[in-house]
Order: structure tokens, then sequence, then C-alpha cells
């Protein structure tokens, strides 16, 4: 299957999508992960973790890894957790976003890694909760995530 074939990809299952993403890595379809630079590196039913080296344009006026950055990664690897529970043809939406953050992540290289995991999957709406940590495992922030069904 090519990356332009939509149709195609339409048809799979939230996880057979994930893991699609995860073993061909699109360069041509526009994201946000391509954006960042994320990469899936687990893809389970109900469970995500991805991760992305930071770089000095994702800096704060403080020199440290903007928020936005931890939050986007959180709602990526979270929404993406509750899409492997999805069958095809069914999307979703981030209602509401939670996050803690704990500590400055340096924009110099370090490898920021998400996971989320799927709290309760309905027809109607799915929680999840995640975390990033950095490579030397500490905790950088932490969220909580409602996203709807459709």
């Amino acid at each position: 299957m090519t990356t332009t074939d939509l149709t195609a990809l339409s048809s799979l299952s939230g996880l057979e999508l994930m893991r699609w993403v995860q073993t061909e890595r699109p360069a041509d379809i526009p994201s946000i992960g391509r954006l960042l630079g994320m990469r899936f590196d687990e893809v389970e039913h109900g469970r995500i973790v991805v991760s992305l080296d930071t770089r000095p344009d994702f800096a704060n006026p403080l020199g440290t890894v903007h928020g936005g950055i931890a939050a986007t990664l959180l709602d990526s690897a979270m929404g993406c957790a509750v899409h492997t529970t999805l069958p095809a043809g069914t999307g979703y939406t981030t209602l509401e976003l939670k996050v803690n953050y704990i500590r400055a992540a340096r924009t110099d290289g370090q490898v920021l890694t998400a996971e989320g995991k799927v709290i309760h999957a309905g027809r109607r709406t799915a929680t999840a909760e995640g975390k990033v940590t950095d490579d030397q495992g500490k905790l950088i922030a932490h969220a909580t995530t409602t996203c709807m069904i459709f």
C-alpha cells in the first residue's frame, strides 16, 4: 500500500493504522508527527510510545523546551492509544487535555519519550493517561485526556 492511497488507509482499524505508521514512517503525508520528528516506538492495543529528539527550534523564551512540545507529545500518544482501540471508519477527537509539568527539558537533542495508555474506551468517549520522560528516565510531564468517539 502506498502512503497516498488514503482510501485503503481508511479501511484499516486504528491498531492496524498505527502499526502501519510505525513500520512505514510515511514522509509524504503531512502531520504533526512529521513536523516534530516523532517516532512511533511501540504500538499495542490501548498503548502507544512515541519519541522525538529535542532541538533549538523547540525553545521557549527561557531556552528550554516549550511546554507545548510536551503537551503535543502527550496529546499524540494518548490520542493514538485511543485510536488503537477503534474499528475501521471510526474517528475521535480530543475533548479535554490536562497536563502537569514537572521539570524543564533541554533543547540539545535530548530524547523525550511519551507513553499513552487507555484507561477506558466506551462507545461515545474514551479516557487515557500519559507521561513524558527524558533520556535519563526523569518525568517531564504527565497528563490525562478525554476523547470523543465518532
